[in-house]
């Protein structure tokens, strides 16, 4: 049965997509069978590996007009699937509303193919709207990504309650995988001392792991990559290789 991890942060820019396409890509290459799904109206997960406009996409899925299996695709990189989306996805929310247990829709859903992954990452879009609901309501953690810059820790504490109440409503067993420190200077102070007021609030939920500001990150989405293709020796390649293994090796430990 896969495990299913949401990466959730309602501001934008906090690196939620880039998080999303670089841990899916390296669990892959570790042969984990992984399933990304792009929840955000964006769809920038989807562009960020080479996919864009695709049709059918989640929407469909969501609004119940295909089956999840039908719309799965295959990615050029052996054991990485994806649940593609595309700009109808803006208006599935208001659409959703009126459908009976809409929080569960994603959940309910996810059934058919869930036991054909080790791992099914979560895109979540910058919002704690309905699509983010369905997202959490459907995971088993959360893995929150954090930017190391002013005004980092702003919100949280509205995110935090969005996890209590579907905890509380929807999904008994979520739980925080784990934060994750994205785009840290290490030439600035500020950098360092978000990095310990995060780690002084969230403790060893913290991952050890820090996604340091780089360039190379950035560049590869434009032609459709994950930082280990595009660069393999790059510092964002390695941060994310880093990561990768700190998710497996906390879940080989939750496992046993």
């Amino acid at each position: 049965m896969a495990k299913i991890i949401s990466i959730a942060n309602q501001k934008g820019g906090v690196g939620k997509t880039t998080t999303s396409i670089n841990v899916s890509s390296l669990l892959a290459a570790g042969e984990k069978r992984t399933l990304l799904i792009d929840i955000d109206p964006q769809a920038n997960s989807s562009s960020g590996i080479g996919i864009s406009n695709h049709n059918p996409s989640v929407y469909e899925v969501l609004i119940g007009t295909k089956k999840i299996n039908e719309v799965i695709i295959s990615t050029y990189m052996p054991f990485m699937d994806i649940l593609p989306s595309n700009i109808n996805l803006v208006g599935a929310e208001i659409e959703m509303v009126d459908f009976p247990n809409r929080e569960t829709l994603l959940k309910n859903t996810l059934v058919e193919a869930e036991q054909n992954y080790d791992f099914i990452i979560i895109d979540c879009p910058p919002s704690l709207g309905l699509l983010t609901l369905n997202a959490l309501t459907a995971s088993h953690s959360v893995l929150i990504p954090v930017q190391c810059e002013y005004f980092a820790l702003e919100g949280l504490g509205q995110l935090l309650n969005t996890i209590n109440i579907v905890k509380q409503h929807f999904n008994t067993s979520l739980s925080i995988e784990g934060v994750l420190l994205t785009m840290f200077d290490s030439r600035l102070r500020l950098s360092q001392q978000v990095a310990d007021e995060v780690r002084k609030y969230f403790g060893d939920k913290v991952f050890k792991t820090v996604i340091h500001r780089n360039v190379r990150i950035s560049e590869a989405p434009s032609y459709g990559k994950p930082i280990i293709l595009y660069d393999a020796v790059s510092t964002g390649s390695k941060n994310y290789m880093s990561l990768a293994s700190e998710l497996l090796e906390r879940n080989e430990i939750k496992s046993k």
